[in-house]
C-alpha cells in the first residue's frame, strides 16, 4: 500500500513538474520529446532507489524525490504570478468600426510571450529548488544539533533532580548512512556524559547482515545507567527480531513492554518501554499494561515509545513523561504541515492528554538527505522536581 500510494503521489508531481518544465516550455519535436525521456528516467530511478538498497541508486534517487517535490511546490507557488503574467501579455488589437469605446477586442495570445514566460518561471524553480536543496543536505549531513530539554515532573524526587536522559532517534542507518554517522553520535552522546541513553526507534533501514557493521560502534556508549532501544516502525520492515538480539549484544538493551527502576541516591523513577504500533502487523505490538501495571503509583515513570500518538493510550497509564521520535520533525517543509494530521507533537515538548511528550527531530533522515526546516538533534531531556507541586 506505500508502494503504490507513493507511486500514485509522485507520478502525480512528475507529471505536473513535466508540464510546467516540459511541455510548457518546449514546442512540439526533439526537444519535448528528450525532456519527457528525462522526466520519465528520472521517475523510474527514484522507484528504484525506493525499492532496492543500494547507494548507487539511493543518492542520484533520492536527492530526485526532493527534486521532484520542491519542483512541484515551487511550481505550485507559481501559478498565480504564471496567470497574471500570461494575462499581461495578452495583445491589444484596434476596435471595430461602431463597437463601444470602453470594449476593446483581444487577440489570442502571443506564443513567443507565452514560451519566454513558461521558461523564465521554469529557470526561477530549478533556481530555488536546487538551492532550497543545496541548503537541507548541509543540514541534513551535519553534525546533529545538541539540545537540552528541561522537564518537570511532580512524582521526582528531589534527589534525582537534574537526572540527564541522552535522546536519540530516527537514526535510520541505510545505504546512506553508515558507520561514521553512528561513531559520530556515539561520540556526541559520550561528551554529554548522561545518566542514561534512550534510542527511541528507527536506527536501521536494512537487516543485521547488511549494516550490523554500520551499528557496531553503540557498543562504546557510556552513561550510568546504560542504554535502552524500543523499536519503531522501521525495525519491522528491517527485521526487527535479529535486530532485537544483535543490540542486546552490543549492550543497548532493548525493553519490550516491559519496564526497569532506576534507582539514584536511595531515589527511584521507572523507566518503560513499548513497542511500536506497526508491531500489530507483526503479531509484535505495543502492550501498555504489560509494562505499566503493578507499579509504585508515588514515583514518576518515564515512558520510550517512538511514535508521539502512542501518548493518548500512556495517558490511560498514568504516564509523567514519553520520549519519542518518528516525526523528523517534518524532515522537509513545508511537509511539516502534514505530520499534524497523523501525530499530536511535531517537535519539543508539549503536553497531550495530561503526559507530557518530548519529540525529537532525529539524527538522521528517510529518503532524501535533505533537511529544511528540521535540522537533526540529539536531546539531553534533564529532569526536575515541580517545587510548584
Amino acid at each position: 500500500m506505500f508502494l503504490l500510494l507513493f507511486a500514485v503521489v509522485m507520478g502525480s508531481a512528475h507529471y505536473y513538474v513535466w508540464r510546467r518544465a516540459v511541455r510548457n516550455t518546449t514546442v512540439p519535436g526533439r526537444a519535448r520529446r528528450i525532456g519527457t525521456g528525462v522526466v520519465v528516467g528520472l521517475f523510474v530511478l527514484m522507484v528504484a532507489a525506493v525499492l532496492v538498497e543500494s547507494p548507487v541508486l539511493a543518492w542520484p534517487g533520492y536527492l530526485w524525490l526532493a527534486g521532484a517535490f520542491y519542483l512541484a511546490v515551487v511550481f505550485g507557488v507559481l501559478e498565480v504570478p504564471r496567470l497574471l503574467l500570461n494575462r499581461a501579455a495578452r495583445r491589444r488589437v484596434p476596435v471595430a468600426v461602431g463597437a463601444p469605446a470602453d470594449e476593446p477586442d483581444e487577440a489570442p495570445e502571443d506564443p513567443d510571450r507565452r514560451l519566454f514566460i513558461a521558461r523564465s518561471l521554469a529557470v526561477a524553480a530549478g533556481a530555488v529548488t536546487v538551492g532550497t536543496i543545496g541548503y537541507g543536505m548541509t543540514q541534513a549531513l551535519g553534525a546533529p544539533q545538541l539540545k537540552t530539554i528541561p522537564v518537570q515532573l511532580t512524582k521526582l524526587d528531589r534527589r534525582l533532580a537534574g537526572y540527564r536522559i541522552a535522546v536519540v532517534s530516527d537514526i535510520h542507518l541505510g545505504p546512506l548512512l553508515g558507520r561514521a554517522h553512528t561513531e559520530r553520535i556515539v561520540r556526541m552522546i559520550n561528551e554529554q556524559r548522561p545518566d542514561l541513553v534512550a534510542i527511541v526507534g528507527d536506527l536501521v533501514d536494512g537487516t543485521v547482515e547488511q549494516l550490523g557493521e554500520a551499528a557496531a560502534p553503540l557498543r562504546d556508549l557510556v552513561s550510568t545507567h546504560g542504554a535502552f532501544f524500543v523499536t519503531g516502525n522501521h525495525e519491522y520492515y528491517s527485521g526487527f527480531e535479529p535486530w532485537l538480539t544483535e543490540l542486546d549484544r552490543l549492550g543497548v538493551h532493548p525493553l519490550r513492554n516491559e519496564r526497569v527502576r532506576v534507582e539514584r541516591a536511595g531515589a527511584s523513577f521507572d523507566l518503560a518501554g513499548v513497542n511500536d504500533v506497526t508491531g500489530k502487523n507483526f503479531q509484535d505490538g505495543p502492550d501498555f499494561a504489560r509494562a505499566l501495571a503493578g507499579r509504585d503509583q508515588s514515583n514518576p515513570v518515564v515512558l520510550l515509545a517512538h511514535q508521539p500518538v502512542q501518548a493518548h493510550e500512556a495517558a490511560k497509564h498514568g504516564v509523567d513523561l514519553q520520549l519519542s521520535g518518528h516525526t523528523h520533525g517534518g524532515q522537509m517543509f513545508p511537509f511539516h504541515l502534514a505530520v499534524g494530521l497523523q501525530q499530536p507533537v511535531r517537535t519539543g515538548l508539549e503536553v497531550v492528554d495530561g503526559v507530557q511528550v518530548y519529540t525529537s527531530n532525529g539524527a538522521g533522515f528517510w529518503g532524501p538527505p535533505v533537511r529544511v526546516g528540521a535540522p537533526p538533534d540529539i536531546s539531553l531531556v534533564e529532569l526536575h522536581h515541580n517545587f510548584a507541586s
